[in-house]
């Protein structure tokens, strides 16, 4: 089984690493002895050119901090909310509409693991090829599909369990998610602004969907120290708006 690891320099940068061969290709590291980073697992460090680093299995939080970025990517308190209130599980059939960086992507496959699925559609090959090159890092393929289309227009998958879309325009795609969501089947999407929050909700609200709801997430760090525990001044407030709606008979 192919593992992705964490590397971690002395500055705290970040480095994914994918274990595969004799030799790892390490994206601003270089090239180092496979069997070197496998071993070095069990200590939690190595030294590289008189360089301690850090060795760490990647968890999805890593992955998605490391990933190339071409798109804006949706926050973890965003991803935890859809994966949550979608009911997105080990083994579901997840279509994904609009792939940006790949970043909920990987948290989808991660999720749904070896007896799930998501289908991706997007309609931008640079979007496209990011996410491929990220999710192929994550070693993440094997549940995955791409495909270069417009989900507004048109989703071939039938009785899905979960529809997400993250596109400027969703209401357009609640007709063909209506099509391809299983009864009871969960349809998420997010969105910047209120104006597309509106259109969205009461687009649903015309087709057969039940449970049309739109929520906020906020986020604030808590700053522990010996004198005392405050607040961060720096908050994670908006993001976007997250709209959930579930398929009706």
């Amino acid at each position: 089984m192919v593992e992705t690891i964490m590397l971690i320099d002395e500055k705290g940068k970040r480095y994914l690493a994918k274990l595969e061969g004799e030799m790892t290709e390490v994206s601003g590291l270089g090239t180092i002895r496979t069997e070197l980073l496998k071993n070095s697992m069990r200590t939690g460090v190595f030294s590289l050119g008189g360089r301690t680093i850090k060795v760490r299995s990647a968890s999805v939080d890593d992955m998605i901090s490391a990933i190339t970025r071409k798109a804006q990517m949706l926050t973890s308190k965003d991803i935890a909310m859809i994966i949550h209130h979608c009911d997105i599980k080990s083994g579901s059939v997840v279509v994904e509409g609009g792939v940006g960086s790949g970043a909920l992507t990987i948290s989808l496959l991660s999720r749904v693991g070896k007896e799930g699925k998501v289908i991706t559609y997007e309609i931008r090959d640079d979007f496209a090829s990011i996410a491929k090159h990220n999710v192929a890092l994550a070693s993440l393929t094997d549940c995955w599909t791409l495909k270069i289309g417009d989900i507004r227009n048109r989703i071939d998958e039938e009785g899905v369990d979960s529809i997400v879309v993250d596109i400027p325009v969703p209401w357009e795609c609640v007709p063909s998610a209506e099509k391809a969501l299983r009864i009871g089947g969960f349809f998420s999407a997010f969105v910047p602004n209120v104006n597309q929050m509106e259109k969205t909700v009461q687009e649903l609200r015309n087709y057969k969907f039940e449970d049309v709801r739109a929520i906020e997430t906020l986020q604030r760090e808590m700053i522990v120290h010996e004198g005392g525990v405050r607040p961060s001044f720096d908050m994670l407030g908006h993001t976007g708006y997250l709209i959930f709606a579930r398929r009706s008979p």
